[in-house]
């Protein structure tokens, strides 16, 4: 085996082992709150300012099913860390659309290319919200 195949091979496998990895962590979580009773999840929920069917859905979904949306709003010149703190509860509501959203593969082919301001309003769930920010100099990047 020659030293570029042994490299594909061992690529091969950390992507597995990332792949089962993040699948378990995702299992893991999901049993934990599916574990919880109709009370302690509705509290929690409520904590979280959610409703406790969109709590078990973001559990199935895993701790990474809205990654995308920061990345996306700092490809639009949009700091995170501002909507956050400043919009709190429609922060949250992005991030659940984000974690149920369908085009993700293109949004993070977008993401990856540099693209991504060209093209999400074309899929993103959270286009209007991100096109309002972007507008906002007080929710600009430095």
């Amino acid at each position: 085996m020659n030293i570029a195949t042994n490299d594909a091979a061992r690529s091969a496998v950390f992507r597995i082992f990332d792949w089962v990895a993040k699948g378990w962590e995702r299992a893991s979580e999901a049993d934990m709150i599916a574990s919880l009773d109709d009370e302690t999840i509705r509290e929690i929920a409520h904590d979280c300012g959610i409703q406790p069917d969109q709590l078990i859905a973001l559990a199935k979904a895993g701790p990474h099913a809205a990654d995308e949306m920061p990345a996306m709003m700092r490809a639009l010149g949009i700091d995170p860390m501002e909507v956050e703190t400043h919009y709190r509860e429609q922060f949250r509501a992005m991030q659940i659309d984000c974690s149920n959203c369908t085009s993700k593969d293109e949004c993070r082919r977008d993401l990856k290319a540099g693209t991504a301001a060209q093209h999400f309003n074309d899929y993103c769930a959270n286009a209007d919200d991100l096109s309002s920010f972007r507008a906002s100099p007080d929710m600009l990047a430095d």
